[in-house]
């Protein structure tokens, strides 16, 4: 097995954009892209770490959010690593289609009016496709762990989840006010985003009960299972979406 490191790359201060490097003695694994122009700040976490964008084995983009996808398409360039993605979000990724966005609150009405989940990204399709159902095995690229298709944040939102029971699962859950840092970081709240809230408890019951003890995601964290839990509860009790009803907001190209 191999041993594994989690490196948070903020992409924006306070937490409140975070890419994750996964590292293993046979490889490294890029979880997420951050906004258009964040490959200069991944870079220099990578020469900080003595590593380059070569020694990206793979770039796992947990949904196409412009914060998580928006520098794919040059990172691949930089790397040379394939871009994992999952088919349910292949059109808002190629820009074929506008990305839909459900607001949780007052947060997310507010930031859908601001410029920057609208901000246009270079398109890319994943050289990695996943399928409903589908596993991928992370071994090929020199970490224990696989991939699986969560949903319930996008049609299309993947998690990783390794060995070592760290489970990075983009935007599953925040954490902290304002999603970062500013306080009660400690603290699990829904993004400014969420589709399917129920069907995001039952994907965060299932990590907590298959054992992930810490939770990384792009938006404050990390958070343990207690916390994960209790979150995961809340929003089983939570009445369901609009957007179930096809009622989200479209975002543009």
């Amino acid at each position: 097995m191999y041993e594994t490191e989690i490196i948070s790359i903020p992409i924006l201060p306070l937490n409140m954009v975070n890419a994750h490097l996964i590292r293993s003695e046979a490889g490294c694994i890029l979880v997420d892209a951050g906004i258009p122009g964040s490959e200069h700040k991944i870079a220099r976490v990578l020469h900080r770490h003595g590593l380059t964008f070569r020694d990206i084995k793979l770039i796992v983009v947990t949904h196409a959010h412009t914060d998580h996808a928006g520098s794919a398409a040059r990172l691949r360039e930089l790397s040379g690593a394939p871009i994992l993605g999952h088919k349910d979000d292949a059109d808002f990724y190629s820009r074929k289609e506008r990305m839909t966005y459900c607001a949780t609150g007052w947060v997310g009405k507010l930031f859908f009016k601001t410029p920057v989940p609208h901000e246009p990204y270079e398109g890319f399709v994943p050289d990695i496709m996943m399928t409903n159902g589908e596993t991928v095995n992370l071994l090929n690229f020199g970490v224990d762990g696989v991939v699986r298709h969560t949903g319930g944040h996008t049609p299309g939102s993947i998690a990783v989840e390794l060995s070592s029971q760290d489970a990075l699962v983009g935007d599953l859950l925040a954490s902290g006010i304002l999603i970062g840092g500013i306080a009660l970081t400690g603290r699990a709240i829904r993004p400014p985003f969420e589709d399917d809230p129920h069907k995001v408890a039952r994907e965060l019951e299932r990590l907590v009960q298959q054992g992930a003890k810490r939770f990384y995601m792009g938006h404050g964290g990390p958070l343990g299972p207690d916390e994960v839990m209790r979150h995961a509860r809340h929003l089983a009790r939570i009445a369901p979406n609009p957007c179930s009803a096809g009622l989200c907001a479209h975002g543009s190209h």
